[in-house]
């Protein structure tokens, strides 16, 4: 399994939902794209950035030296997931990717949401996310949708991977 980088055709496509019967062939292909994730030190990852285009996304925060300080939050497999409501409350924040290695910007996004999202067992799940938590799950729900996180950021508002890190040790 390996990461689509920016340029893969993959990362610009609309990812198709399935539904749960379909869903029940994904298991070992979910455990390694997990895997995967933590290898990288990423704070979720969507099945398109390893050339799956479906609807799904994991979404695992926990501090690293990509994200220092990321809450903790249990990797969560999330399917067919959408945004249910935002607040109009927006806020600029460091976003990186594991497609788009080397560069981060600061992004736009809304601080809180409710989203719903589909379990492997076919459960329907409703509920509110805040913070890094929300910025992670929209970001990661771009993926689905053709997009990435340069394309919501201004280009004077792009950083280098040593940048960003120098930004973030001064604070």
């Amino acid at each position: 399994m390996k990461i689509a980088q920016l340029g893969n055709p993959v990362l610009r496509q609309q990812a198709k939902t399935l539904s749960t019967s379909q869903w029940q062939s994904y298991g070992p292909f979910f455990a390694e794209l997990e895997q995967l994730m933590l290898r990288h030190q990423g704070v979720g990852i969507a099945a398109p950035q390893v050339s799956e285009s479906v609807s799904a996304f994991i979404v695992a925060s926990a501090p690293n030296a990509r994200y220092p300080n990321a809450p903790f939050m249990t990797p969560t497999l999330m399917l067919n997931p959408s945004i249910e409501r935002m607040s109009d409350t927006m806020e600029k924040g460091w976003e990186g990717c594991l497609s788009i290695p080397g560069i981060r910007a600061l992004v736009p996004r809304s601080t809180h949401i409710r989203v719903s999202y589909e379990q492997l067992n076919g459960e329907k799940i409703q509920c509110e996310m805040t913070g890094f938590i929300a910025r992670i799950f929209q970001h990661e729900l771009d993926h689905l949708n053709g997009i990435v996180f340069l394309d919501r950021a201004d280009p004077l508002d792009y950083a280098t991977e040593s940048e960003y890190q120098r930004r973030i040790n001064l604070n």
